[in-house]
């Protein structure tokens, strides 16, 4: 049996978090494992959480035995702390949280996959293990890569967004002068024509209607965008900064110098906080046309930020 751990890829760390009911189930979540190394970092003090216990098999007991056993043996990186994190800090074997103290893997058998989420300092649980029926997993993923579609109540799509990324649905009613916060959302995909935002689960076209009679607005936040950029304003030759979802730019700094000056500067200053010029194109556009417009998602534009004309981009017509 192959137990060998490569790093997630993906969306598969999306799968080694606590998910609803209904994702768990089409997943064929089994249950997770919990464990921690204890104060010297040399036991394993495991718990295991179930969720469907008719897949809780002899077969899948000896698969989860065999392959936490064998990461548990001398030189393994569940043997102890100290392995763990020596595994973890080398950037070939693991997947890397945005947390800075998370590393996921995934381990195959036959029938099983393993999706790990490790942390190796003390104090905190050192491994969730995260157990699914392997093909029901890779057919949701699958079917997720297509996105999530928001569209009106007549079924024209108005922007699509990646499984796990986030909405802002923007309430255009005042009360007493006052308008309330706009609402944040993380999106889940489950088929075609539902996804869940927050604890909620819709039909797109239930959603859409909904929308629609309440005036409510809905700003996709991908995850692909950086959530500021910096931005020449070339008409007054100053340099602004974009927020994610906002439309417009507020006021950095002037220029110093003459605007090719500035312009240069604006792209430094961008490479150096990791926005590439895809991401710059793609902020620019949804600060001005709104950022459900297909000209504000980044896949739209070459690495060098120009962008791909229609019939040269990949559509999907599932």
């Amino acid at each position: 049996m192959e137990s060998n751990a490569a790093p997630l890829k993906g969306k598969e760390w999306l799968y080694t978090y606590r998910n609803s009911q209904q994702i768990s189930s089409q997943t064929g979540l089994i249950g997770y494992l919990r464990a921690d190394m204890g104060t010297l970092g040399t036991e394993f003090f495991s718990t295991w959480n179930g969720f469907r216990d008719d897949l809780n098999t002899d077969d899948f007991k000896k698969d989860i035995d065999t392959v936490i056993n064998s990461f548990r043996e001398k030189g393994g990186f569940l043997s102890n702390r100290d392995e763990l994190e020596t595994f973890c800090m080398n950037s070939d074997n693991v997947f890397s949280y945005n947390t800075g103290v998370d590393y996921g893997v995934r381990v195959n058998t036959k029938d099983y996959a393993f999706l790990m989420r490790l942390n190796p300092y003390k104090g905190n649980y050192n491994l969730y293990c995260y157990c699914y029926k392997k093909d029901w997993l890779d057919s949701h993923l699958e079917k997720a890569e297509r996105g999530i579609r928001f569209i009106d109540s007549h079924y024209n799509e108005k922007f699509r967004i990646e499984d796990g990324d986030e909405i802002i649905i923007n309430s255009t009613e005042e009360k007493d002068t006052v308008r309330d916060a706009p609402a944040r959302y993380v999106c889940r995909y489950i088929d075609d024509y539902h996804f869940e935002y927050g604890i909620n689960l819709r039909h797109i076209c239930e959603f859409a209607e909904i929308c629609e009679r309440t005036g409510n607005i809905v700003i996709p936040l991908r995850a692909s965008l950086p959530n500021q950029c910096y931005v020449f304003v070339q008409s007054e030759n100053k340099i602004g900064i974009i927020n994610k979802g906002e439309m417009g730019y507020t006021d950095s700094k002037s220029g110093n110098g003459r605007p090719s000056e500035n312009r240069r500067l604006v792209d430094e200053m961008n490479r150096n906080i990791g926005v590439s010029p895809a991401q710059y194109e793609a902020m620019k556009a949804g600060s001005m046309f709104g950022w459900h417009t297909p000209a504000a998602d980044p896949k739209n534009y070459t690495e060098k930020g120009t962008p791909i004309k229609p019939k040269n981009r990949s559509h999907d017509a599932r």
